[in-house]
């Protein structure tokens, strides 16, 4: 329904026989206002296009989600970049916290990054037809431009100095997310302006990434405030 309502391209919709329902009828309902093909097959044709996905009885075909190129995202308040993270649901999952929070993209390097699969668009929940991506070829490189237009560079890392909360975000602002594991690259980690760190009352060092992209960007979000 994401899909439809943003007008994303669809080739066309499959809808497993036997579905029904308000939900179902209210796809069929956009996908005939769109001029977007419905068909009623198997739900063994939909298990097959969708390679084990749960489909729940609704299988949309379109095009690979496009990229934007950097500069078409500079001017945003607020920036999210990945530096690692190669698990398709915690891409989806920042991407749907990095729209949520009020960020204008999320950037993601070519190399040791997730690719944009089916699994990614069903974690974001809809938000990849809203959130722009930019795939650049060096990390490093992007936060260097970021710099030079005005950007201050965050980066989220259990060997921060400052806790989150009690950062001042100055604006427009970058913010890095590592992967579990290793977090920020030292490459990286060098170029932030500032890194920042979430404590931990427990014996687990960090959060899962998704999970850490939520709390720091939702505290930036506290201190933007959304204008009523």
């Amino acid at each position: 329904m994401e899909a439809l309502r943003a007008g994303s391209p669809l080739d066309r919709v499959m809808i497993a026989k036997g579905v029904g329902g308000p939900r179902i009828q209210e796809i069929i309902d956009a996908c005939r206002r769109a001029q977007i093909p419905v068909r009623f097959e198997p739900r063994e044709a939909l298990d097959r296009i969708a390679k084990g996905t749960v489909h729940q009885g609704v299988v949309a075909i379109g095009s690979e989600s496009g990229f934007v190129s950097l500069q078409d995202v500079m001017g945003a308040g607020m920036l999210v970049l990945l530096d690692g993270v190669e698990d398709p649901h915690n891409l989806g999952a920042i991407a749907r916290s990095a729209h949520a929070a009020g960020a204008g993209a999320v950037i993601i390097p070519e190399r040791r990054a997730a690719g944009v699969t089916d699994v990614v668009t069903k974690a974001a929940a809809g938000a990849l037809e809203y959130i722009p991506l930019v795939r650049v070829k060096n990390l490093g490189n992007a936060m260097e431009e970021l710099k030079e237009a005005g950007y201050w560079i965050y980066g989220l890392d259990e060997r921060g100095e400052t806790d989150h909360w009690d950062v001042t975000w100055n604006t427009p602002t970058a913010i890095v997310l590592g992967a579990e594991g290793h977090g920020l690259h030292r490459l990286v980690r060098d170029r932030c302006d500032a890194l920042i760190r979430i404590p931990m009352a427990g014996e687990v060092a960090s959060l899962n990434v998704s999970v850490a992209s939520g709390v720091v960007l939702f505290e930036w979000r506290r201190k933007h405030p959304i204008p009523q």
